[in-house]
């Protein structure tokens, strides 16, 4: 392969192992430019500069890059958590969502946007299903549909055997896969993942990636995940890469 192109909206490097060729199609989730700045004046922090990407159905994109690149400053901006200083993220209905009221925001994140933490981001007092459950809870609805949709979530990720166990009863591994069905119980259109294998061994964290990317495939949903670990980068459709928050303009 030769050595990667300045990456834009529509372009990141593939990696070789990847089967599957980037996709047509407008993306469901694009950024256009984007910075982040924490701070003013001679103390302030760059967190991002002049970042453009897009996510597509089906695919998985992988963010790649070393500990404070970067990557976990985007991927909130890109799921709703923060809002860029420059540039602008857009979603596939022309909306601009770093430009909309909060309470809006918060309406695209419960309905159209999963979020996977590293830190898992479960609720201790709660069982797996009740943790997968609370997207539902938050979005009104009926009981008896939340428990079916529930069910078929913790299945998913293999673990419909364990509905009634809390965090602390589950490996860490488990306790992803809980936070993965809670992330895609409310079907989303778009996946974002924070480093989502950072606190797995390299065995556990190889068979969550390939779940991740299973899900992705199978139900066409857009996925951005970061990680800085390069054999979980061979799991990726495609793949950008940071270096103190800038892309990369060779691979």
């Amino acid at each position: 392969m030769t050595d990667e192109a300045r990456t834009t909206p529509d372009d990141a490097r593939t990696t070789p192992d990847a089967a599957r060729a980037a996709p047509d199609g407008a993306p469901v989730l694009r950024a256009d430019r984007v910075g982040r700045v924490f701070g003013r004046g001679a103390t302030a922090v760059h967190a991002l500069s002049d970042v453009s990407l897009a996510a597509h159905a089906g695919e998985l994109l992988v963010v790649r890059g070393p500990s404070g690149s970067g990557k976990t400053t985007l991927l909130n901006i890109l799921g709703g958590l923060d809002r860029p200083t420059s540039g602008g993220v857009h979603l596939a209905d022309g909306r601009e969502l770093s430009a909309l009221p909060e309470t809006e925001v918060l309406d695209v994140r419960r309905r159209r946007i999963g979020y996977v933490f590293q830190s898992f981001g479960l609720i201790p007092v709660l069982s797996a299903a009740e943790n997968v459950e609370v997207p539902l809870r938050l979005q009104g609805v009926d009981p008896a549909e939340r428990a079916e949709r529930v069910d078929r979530a913790l299945a998913l990720v293999g673990l419909d055997g364990h509905a009634a166990q809390r965090p602390y009863e589950l490996s860490g591994g488990q306790q992803q896969r809980v936070g993965i069905a809670r992330a895609l119980v409310a079907e989303p259109s778009i996946l974002v993942a924070d480093e989502p294998t950072g606190q797995l061994d390299s065995g556990t964290a190889a068979t969550v990636m390939d779940l991740i990317r299973d899900v992705v495939h199978s139900r066409g949903v857009a996925a951005v995940v970061s990680t800085h670990d390069p054999l979980l980068v061979r799991r990726a459709d495609r793949v950008l890469e940071l270096h103190d928050g800038r892309v990369l303009t060779a691979g």
